[in-house]
């Protein structure tokens, strides 16, 4: 109540410093990482790049999304409410968005009970994007070089198996279907498996061919960045 009649402060955080969390905010355009993230597993300084890129690169290239998801795409870079795409750009996109949601809605996470794909299409969006975006930095970051396998694993292996730690969890039945009634993030596990199921890299990495439990075919998959 004592902002009430105040100037806003743009930089006021709307996280504390030591909350595990990230967000974007659309109405000032900005990302806000708290030092509180930058532990594993989102971020260990021993670590390779592959697994950094894989689990903290991905949480940045995920808040980085949120800005052309189905929400942050609607504000300009000044933070204002404003359609500045294309009829084109934002049908394509609205198409693209659509084949994502279904992917989730297919998704049974308890008998009977099917993940929400609707309400969770904006995180999907950026999760996807996150992914993206983190697969493309770390490449630039190797120049071309190969690292060594660590424990057996390649660099590329260990980019998605960073990015899959971040999300493990392990929850209750009722604990499920709570969070996918009212949660805007997908369960975990979906978070995982059927965002990397996208992505041809993830397939070539652990040599997924069809027939697998974890194979989605070229024709069902979506690319939207």
């Amino acid at each position: 109540l004592s902002k009430l009649g105040k100037p806003t402060d743009p930089t006021e955080w709307g996280m504390t410093p030591q909350t595990v969390n990230a967000y974007y905010n659309p109405t000032t355009n900005e990302i806000c990482f708290p030092a509180g993230i930058l532990q594993p597993p989102f971020f260990n300084p021993d670590a390779d790049d592959a697994v950094n890129y894989g689990a903290i690169g991905v949480v940045i290239g995920h808040e980085m999304t949120h800005g052309f998801d189905d929400q942050g795409s609607l504000f300009d870079k000044d933070g204002n409410m404003n359609n500045w795409w294309t009829e084109a750009d934002r049908a394509a996109f609205v198409e693209k968005t659509h084949v994502l949601v279904d992917q989730f809605n297919e998704v049974e996470i308890l008998p009977g009970v099917k993940a929400n794909g609707e309400l969770t299409l904006g995180e999907n969006i950026a999760d996807h994007g996150g992914v993206s975006v983190a697969w493309t930095a770390l490449h630039n970051a190797l120049g071309g070089a190969e690292p060594k396998p660590v424990d057996g694993f390649s660099a590329a292996q260990r980019f998605f198996l960073g990015y899959a730690r971040v999300w493990a969890q392990n929850i209750t039945d009722e604990e499920r279907a709570r969070l996918t009634k009212l949660d805007v993030h997908s369960l975990g596990d979906n978070r995982v498996n059927v965002t990397l199921r996208n992505f041809g890299q993830f397939f070539d990495a652990f040599g997924i061919q069809e027939g697998d439990p974890m194979w989605r075919p070229e024709s069902e998959r979506v690319h939207i960045w």
